[in-house]
């Protein structure tokens, strides 16, 4: 053997060794630490105090904050404190009629009115493109602009031009004149008129994208099932609740109910935790841990009436999943490549696959 690729080798291998040894030595090191028992808040540093008030904002039909019954509302609310550092905003009873997800921000706690307080997602809308679209493009021309709004959330599906299979992405409309309407960011993807690209109002209800350290809680979220149809037959593995690359996301005492697509989906989203909710009467899987997510817990949740209880996709690892009850599903649970977990106290009374 080569001498100078031999030292390379050893050189290569002592570095592993070395930083390996020093992230275990940190680990160690944390764990011996003493407990900061009156902690202070320190930028950058997620250990502070347990403030005994908090922004917050309110959000409802009347006597609130910020008076409305629609999605923009919310995220108005959302977005006013997400941009102080974070905080609450409390949905008071009543029926929130959604275009477009909510698109939650960190560090923000949603709560609600436990189910008097409904996010509902309206009839969705379907129609083909009828101009071609590039990757450049930042407008889309339709063939039937009815039932489309500015600032609706909007899903574009297309055959690939080069046989990669489907491309599928998900916009905002923020202007229109007559039939053609401006996205929020360009198409990034092709959709020629041979691939027969099409249109439709599919979103999530709640969307976490690349955000960390948000609680959801005590909040309803209804599908619309019967009036919802996903054009692109699930390949996107949408849900009422998405999260995206997002880290300590904890959904607690929600109702999540009749989705047309997944009840909650998080995908490569590590340290979740879904505690104590009640996910039921949906098309597909009522909960699905995505691809990659790493350290889920999910505790005494209620899964019933839909495609599938709890779906591990690939690579969903170390995770604890105790104390839920799954009834009356096509499927208990189903057991992906490479996922691992640990299930202790699941009451099905679904059959159950391993793929």
């Amino acid at each position: 053997m080569n001498p100078q690729k031999l030292q390379r080798r050893q050189f290569l291998q002592t570095m592993s060794a070395l930083a390996a040894g020093a992230f275990t030595t940190g680990l160690a090191r944390a764990a011996d630490l003493p407990e900061n028992a009156n902690p202070r808040a320190i930028f950058g540093d997620r250990a502070e105090p347990d403030w005994d008030q908090r922004l917050t904002i309110t959000v409802g039909p009347k006597k609130a904050d910020l008076v409305g019954t629609t999605d923009r509302v919310i995220q108005a609310a959302v977005d006013y404190v997400g941009a102080r550092g974070g905080g609450t905003v409390r949905v008071l009873p009543g029926t929130y009629r959604l275009r477009n997800s909510i698109f939650l921000q960190s560090p923000v706690r949603l709560i609600g009115s436990g189910t008097d307080s409904v996010l509902f997602k309206e009839p969705s809308v379907a129609t083909k493109l009828i101009v071609d679209g590039d990757h450049w493009d930042h407008e889309i021309t339709l063939a039937e602009p009815k039932g489309f709004q500015v600032g609706d959330g909007v899903r574009l599906v297309s055959k690939d031009p080069y046989g990669k299979g489907t491309n599928i992405i998900q916009r905002t409309l923020i202007a229109a004149s007559g039939n053609r309407f401006k996205l929020d960011r360009r198409l990034e993807e092709r959709f020629p008129l041979e691939g027969e690209p099409q249109i439709a109002t599919n979103f999530s209800l709640l969307q976490c994208t690349n955000a960390a350290d948000i609680l959801i809680e005590n909040i309803t979220v209804d599908g619309n099932k019967a009036h919802n149809e996903m054009i692109d037959k699930g390949a996107f593995d949408d849900g009422s609740v998405r999260l995206d690359e997002s880290n300590r996301i904890t959904l607690r005492e929600m109702t999540v109910r009749n989705f047309y697509c997944d009840g909650i989906v998080w995908g490569i989203s590590h340290d979740v935790l879904v505690e104590n909710c009640h996910v039921h009467d949906g098309a597909r899987l009522a909960l699905h841990s995505g691809s990659g997510s790493q350290r889920s817990i999910v505790r005494g949740n209620r899964m019933r009436h839909s495609g599938e209880g709890i779906y591990f996709c690939w690579g969903a690892q170390h995770g604890l999943y105790e104390k839920n009850l799954i009834e009356d599903c096509n499927y208990g649970m189903t057991v992906s490549h490479r996922a691992n977990r640990r299930a202790t106290g699941v009451e099905s009374t679904c059959s159950a696959s391993s793929d």
